[in-house]
C-alpha cells in the first residue's frame, strides 16, 4: 500500500516565524482538499525545521495546529535536511514498504531528485500525489484561451482537475503543470493545449531576450498579429539556442517550453545555473523563476485595484509628513545603513562581523536577515520572517508591520536584501578565469540593493518618529525586504503567493531597487508603473505613480522624474513589484536611471560586480536620499498621514 510523505514549507503550507518566536503554518490552496481525499492512505512528513529539538518541537506543534488530525502517525514524521538520501531512506524504513510504494511530495526539484535516488516516487505538488501513486506523468503544458474564455473560467476547470498554473503570460496563454487527465479536462472545456516535456525534477523559467528581431519581409504586409507571432517564435528560438549553448559545457540539458512574453519558457534540471546565463544586451531582471500555484489565475488583488482607481481621491502630502520625512530620512542615516549591509562598517555596531556578501548562497545572508529583523523590531514594529528554501539554502524574507486596527489594507515599502557579483571577473589560484563563487567571492551590493534596504529602514525610522509624536496612519504600513531577488524574484514571489493565499488586502507596493547609482551629473528617478498583466492592475499602478510624482516634487528638488507605464515599460516583470502585479495588486518600482532605453543609462557602472561599494565613484548617498524621501512621503500619504 502506498505511503505519502509531504514536505511542509511552500508545499503544504506557507511558513511564518512570528515576532514572539513562535512558528505557524498556513495551508496552501487545495492542500486540505487533497489531504482529505487520501483519508485512508498513510501520510507522513519529511521536512527541515532547523537544527535542534526545540525547532522540531515547534514544527510538530505547528503541524498539528494547522492540519489537526491529518498526520496522526508520529512514526512517519521525519525532521532534518533533505540534501542527502539518508532522511528518505529513514522514511521508507518507517513506512515498512518498498521504496517504490512511497511518494515524496515537494515543490523543491532538488529535494525531489534526492528522493529519487532513494527509490521514492515524487510529485511536484500535492495535486499530483495521486498521479505519482498511479505512475502517471505530469507535463509542462501551454494552455490557450480562445476568444470569449477568460482566466476565471480556466481557473474553475484547473481547480477541479490535475492542473497547477505556473505563469499567466496573458489572457490568451497560461503555462501550467498538468497530467493527461488534466489535459483532457481542459480540452473538454474548450481550451487548447500544447503538451511539452515531463516535469519530473525540473523547474521552469521565463528567460527574456532583449535583442531586436524582425519578421521576414513576406510578413510585412500581413496582419500585425501574424507578424508578432512570427517574431515571438524567432525570439524564443534565439533565446533558447543561446541558453542551451551556454549550459551545454556543464552537461545540463534544457527543454524549450515555447515562446514567452519577451523571450522563451524553459525547463531545466534542478541544479542548472540558469540565473547565471546572460543573453547579450539583456536588461536587468531578464530571468524569472516560475513557482506553481493553484490560485495564480484568481488574481485576488484585481477587485481591490479596480476599487482603488474608482475611489481614489488625490491628496497632496501634508506639511507635517514632509517635515518628518526630511528630518528622519537623511544622507547620514542612509549612508550608515548602506555601510552596515555592504561591509564598509560592522553589520551591528560594536560587533566584529563585517558583511562580505548578501548573496542568497552566502553564509552572511542569514546573519544580515537577523540583524535587519532586530533593527526593525527595535523601532517598535511587529517583525515576521517568511522562511523558504532556495537551492538547499534556508533563507527568509523580513516583514515589519505597524498594524492599524480596522485598516482595510496595507501599504508596502519594499526592497530586496540579497546581492550578487556574478558579472565580476574572478581568477583561480593559477590566474585563470573562473566563475563567480558566492561562497567565497565578495558581493557588497551597496547600490543593488543596499541603497533600497537603507531607504526602507530609514522609512521605518520615520514612521516610528511620527507615531511617537502622536500621529497614526489609517492604513497598516509594512516594510518588507525580499530575499533571493537575484535568483529570479524568488523571495517576492514566495511572499506575494502567501499573501494572496491568506486573503490579505494590499493597497499598494512601493519597491526600491537601486537608487544610489549616479554619474555625469544626471539625477533621474525612474518610476515604473508598467505591468505585463492585463486588467486594472496597470491603471491602479499608474495611480501609485501619480502619488509618487506629487510626493517627490513636494519633498525632493533637483530630480528629473521619468515616468514609465504600460506593457512596454522596460522594467515590467523585472523587479519585485512584478510579483504583486501577478496577483492583481497595484505596485511601482523606483530606481536610478538604469532601465529607460531612450538614452544612455547613468546609473552605476558596477552593476553585479564586486566594485558595487559605498565608496564607488558612482555611489551618491544624497541622490539615494532624495529618492527615498519621495517614496516615503508617497507611501505615508497613501497610508493616511
Amino acid at each position: 500500500m502506498s505511503v505519502l510523505f509531504f514536505d511542509i514549507g511552500a508545499t503544504l503550507a506557507d511558513v511564518t516565524f512570528e515576532d514572539d518566536g513562535s512558528l505557524s503554518f498556513h495551508p496552501r490552496p487545495r492542500v486540505i482538499e487533497v489531504l482529505d481525499s487520501f483519508a485512508s492512505v498513510r501520510k507522513g512528513i519529511i521536512s527541515n525545521p532547523g537544527a535542534g529539538d526545540a525547532e522540531r518541537a515547534r514544527a510538530e506543534a505547528a503541524l498539528d495546529a494547522a492540519f489537526e488530525s491529518r498526520f496522526p502517525d508520529a512514526g512517519l514524521r521525519h525532521w532534518g535536511a533533505k540534501s542527502s538520501r539518508g532522511i528518505f531512506d529513514g522514511a521508507v524504513g518507517s513506512a515498512g514498504e518498498a521504496p517504490d510504494d512511497c511518494v515524496f511530495v515537494g515543490e523543491d526539484p532538488e529535494e525531489r531528485a534526492v528522493a529519487r535516488t532513494a527509490g521514492l516516487r515524487t510529485a511536484a505538488h500535492p495535486v499530483f500525489a495521486r498521479a505519482a501513486i498511479e505512475g502517471r506523468t505530469v507535463f509542462w503544458t501551454r494552455i490557450g484561451l480562445p476568444d470569449g474564455r477568460g482566466p476565471a473560467e480556466l481557473d474553475a476547470v484547473a481547480n477541479t482537475s490535475e492542473i497547477v498554473p505556473v505563469h499567466v503570460a496573458s489572457d490568451r496563454l497560461v503555462l501550467a503543470m498538468a497530467t493527461g487527465l488534466g489535459v483532457s479536462a481542459l480540452e473538454q472545456a474548450g481550451f487548447t493545449t500544447d503538451v511539452r516535456g515531463p516535469v519530473e525534477e525540473t523547474v521552469a523559467f521565463l528567460l527574456r531576450d532583449d535583442r531586436p528581431v524582425a519578421a521576414p519581409a513576406a510578413f510585412a504586409a500581413g496582419p500585425a498579429e501574424d507578424r508578432a507571432a512570427v517574431e515571438a517564435g524567432m525570439r524564443a528560438s534565439a533565446a533558447f539556442a543561446f541558453v542551451a549553448g551556454e549550459l551545454a559545457p556543464s552537461g545540463t540539458a534544457v527543454v524549450s517550453l515555447g515562446p514567452a512574453p519577451g523571450g522563451v519558457y524553459i525547463a531545466a534540471a534542478a541544479d542548472a545555473p540558469v540565473e547565471g546565463v546572460h543573453v547579450p544586451g539583456a536588461q536587468p531582471g531578464h530571468t524569472e523563476r516560475l513557482l506553481p500555484d493553484p490560485a495564480l489565475l484568481s488574481r485576488p488583488g484585481e477587485a481591490q485595484a479596480a476599487g482603488f482607481v474608482a475611489g481614489f481621491a488625490p491628496a497632496m502630502p501634508s506639511a507635517q509628513t514632509v517635515e518628518a520625512v526630511r528630518a528622519a530620512v537623511t544622507p547620514a542615516v542612509t549612508r550608515a545603513y548602506v555601510s552596515r549591509v555592504s561591509g564598509a562598517e560592522p553589520l551591528v555596531e560594536g560587533a566584529p562581523l563585517t558583511v562580505r556578501s548578501r548573496d542568497a548562497a552566502s553564509g552572511d545572508n542569514p546573519l544580515v536577515v537577523d540583524a535587519l529583523a532586530r533593527r526593525l523590531r527595535a523601532l517598535g514594529l511587529t517583525v515576521r520572517l517568511g522562511r523558504f528554501t532556495w537551492r538547499g539554502h534556508r533563507i527568509a524574507n523580513v516583514e515589519a508591520e505597524h498594524h492599524v486596527e480596522g485598516s482595510d489594507g496595507a501599504v508596502l515599502i519594499t526592497a530586496h536584501l540579497d546581492s550578487t557579483a556574478e558579472q565580476g571577473e574572478f581568477a583561480d589560484a593559477d590566474g585563470l578565469p573562473r566563475r563567480y563563487d558566492p561562497a567565497v567571492d565578495p558581493a557588497p551590493g551597496a547600490d543593488d540593493d543596499g541603497s533600497g534596504v537603507a531607504a526602507v529602514l530609514a522609512s521605518a525610522e520615520c514612521l516610528a518618529s511620527i507615531v511617537a509624536a502622536g500621529r497614526t496612519p489609517t492604513h497598516t504600513v509594512r516594510f518588507v525586504l525580499f530575499n533571493a531577488e537575484e535568483q529570479g524574484l524568488v523571495g517576492s514571489k514566495v511572499y506575494a503567493r502567501a499573501a494572496a493565499s491568506a486573503g490579505e488586502s494590499i493597497v499598494g507596493v512601493f519597491q526600491m531597487d537601486m537608487i544610489a547609482g549616479h554619474q555625469n551629473g544626471v539625477r533621474t528617478m525612474e518610476i515604473h508603473a508598467g505591468s505585463a498583466v492585463p486588467g486594472p492592475v496597470g491603471e491602479a499602478s499608474d495611480v501609485l505613480g501619480d502619488c509618487l510624482e506629487r510626493a517627490t516634487s513636494a519633498v525632493s528638488s533637483g530630480l528629473t522624474l521619468d515616468r514609465l507605464s504600460g506593457a512596454d515599460d522596460p522594467a515590467a516583470g523585472r523587479s519585485d513589484h512584478a510579483s504583486f502585479h501577478e496577483r492583481g495588486w497595484a505596485a511601482v518600482a523606483v530606481c536610478e536611471n538604469f532601465f529607460d532605453g531612450s538614452g544612455p543609462a547613468t546609473g552605476t557602472r558596477q552593476y553585479h560586480r564586486p566594485g558595487d561599494t559605498l565608496d564607488d565613484q558612482d555611489h551618491d548617498t544624497e541622490y539615494a536620499t532624495d529618492i527615498a524621501r519621495g517614496v516615503t512621503v508617497a507611501a505615508l500619504t497613501l497610508a493616511g498621514l
